[in-house]
């Protein structure tokens, strides 16, 4: 367990390196440029990048030791952010910021790789509670594993403003750069025994990105599917949260409320997970993963109803809460059920199936606000509709959107709540 949480330390000042530089870079790339193209490509290409590259990662983590697997991810993290420190401080800005030169593109990739690169920790941390956790405690360190990522989340939502706004671009990739390189003399120093990788010969030993294998062992465990695409299938309706948030909140609050406010709900997550981390999740996981869903979606129907900042950030700091429950659930639901040596596989296939879901959503869903329901509840049928309880203009439009995602994700969590893969898995993970 001592080693484990050093393995959390560490993930820990990768996880908010890796997602700061790349908020700090969105932040600054539309300030200087005010371009909404440039920063939509760089928001969307963070989720979608490690939804790619999952498969890849957790297919080489099952090849090798896990502690390679981390360096190499720490690793390409420092050269990318060493070589993308000396283009900005090499190019001058007036070259670097325009859209057609090939340093600024050069830039964006290489800080989006060492990016990507530190997120994909995730898939090795993940089969190192298998590897390093007592079974009966799993539970408890998934719950510390959502506790990392909230506080990452935290310190990202507050400090990646701060520094662009009073310190510059210059120094988030100085910060970044120096703790980066801590990280990777910190990780060297930890060591744990941990068996040789399984000879893959016959199972897609020569392949860089083993799907095959992956969704061989998803088959394996009856029901696991189905938990697999609700996973999917609730990141692609809340594709809504990621288009059309800010945009909502904004239309209620100014944005340095905005900002402040996020910073404190994000405080939701950690409490979640350190619930998780003391109490664990008792001897039925997939039933509080249909309950988490559930609430979540229910809550989605029903904080939008109002033009309301207190209605949305109630709705938000329970939405919050439940994510690393319901996550700690699915991890150690599949260390349950899928053999060890197999595991980085599966995280990444499960990477690449949900991660490129909510982005995909986001793309439409603000075309579809813009075309459809903002001139729907402005001057449309459905403010004559339903108008006259529900409200009109601009921001209705945006907020029926998350009424009716609310409403489909209950009838979709009901319906699998009573399917026979439902009953089937929770047999198994509940005997295993």
């Amino acid at each position: 367990m001592n080693v484990f949480h050093r393995l959390l330390v560490n993930t820990l000042a990768t996880g908010v390196t890796s997602s700061f530089l790349w908020f700090a870079l969105t932040f600054w790339v539309y300030l200087e440029t005010r371009s909404v193209v440039a920063t939509g490509v760089i928001g969307g290409a963070f989720s979608i990048s490690s939804a790619v590259i999952g498969p890849f990662f957790g297919t080489f983590a099952d090849r090798h030791r896990k502690h390679t697997a981390m360096m190499l991810s720490t690793a390409v993290s420092a050269v990318c952010f060493t070589v993308a420190t000396a283009v900005f401080v090499a190019v001058d800005a007036r070259h670097l910021l325009r859209l057609r030169s090939p340093w600024f593109w050069l830039l964006v990739g290489v800080t989006l790789l060492g990016s990507v690169a530190g997120q994909m920790r995730g898939i090795a941390l993940s089969a190192c509670v298998t590897l390093l956790v007592p079974e009966d405690r799993r539970d408890r360190a998934n719950g510390l594993v959502g506790t990392v990522t909230g506080v990452s989340f935290a310190i990202t939502s507050v400090f990646s403003g701060l520094v662009i706004g009073s310190l510059g671009m210059g120094w988030a990739y100085y910060g970044s750069l120096a703790l980066t390189l801590w990280a990777l003399a910190h990780l060297r120093g930890i060591t744990f025994s941990e068996p040789p990788p399984a000879e893959m010969a016959a199972d897609g030993g020569g392949r860089h990105v083993d799907v095959r294998g992956a969704l061989e062992a998803i088959r394996a465990v009856p029901g696991l599917r189905m938990l697999i695409l609700l996973a999917a299938f609730n990141n692609l309706l809340a594709g809504v949260f990621m288009a059309l948030m800010d945009a909502y909140g904004l239309s209620l609050v100014s944005v340095e409320t905005w900002g402040l406010l996020w910073g404190l709900i994000s405080l939701a997550f950690i409490g979640g997970g350190l619930f998780v981390a003391r109490r664990g999740l008792g001897p039925r996981p997939l039933a509080l993963i249909l309950a988490g869903n559930l609430a979540n979606w229910a809550v989605c129907t029903i904080f939008a109803l109002r033009s309301s900042i207190v209605m949305l950030t109630v709705g938000m700091v329970v939405w919050l809460a439940l994510i690393p429950v319901i996550e700690a659930a699915e991890q150690t639901i599949l260390q349950r059920s899928i053999p060890f040596e197999r595991q980085g596989r599966v995280f990444g296939f499960a990477q690449l199936v949900e991660n490129a879901a909510s982005p995909l959503t986001a793309f439409l869903m603000a075309p579809l606000a813009e075309v459809v329901f903002i001139p729907l509840m402005t001057g449309g049928r459905g403010a004559d509709w339903i108008g006259g309880w529900f409200g009109t203009g601009p921001e209705r439009g945006l907020a029926l959107m998350f009424t009716l995602a609310g409403l489909i994700g209950v009838v979709v969590t009901a319906f699998a709540r009573l399917s026979r893969s439902y009953r089937t898995l929770s047999a198994a993970v509940t005997s295993a």
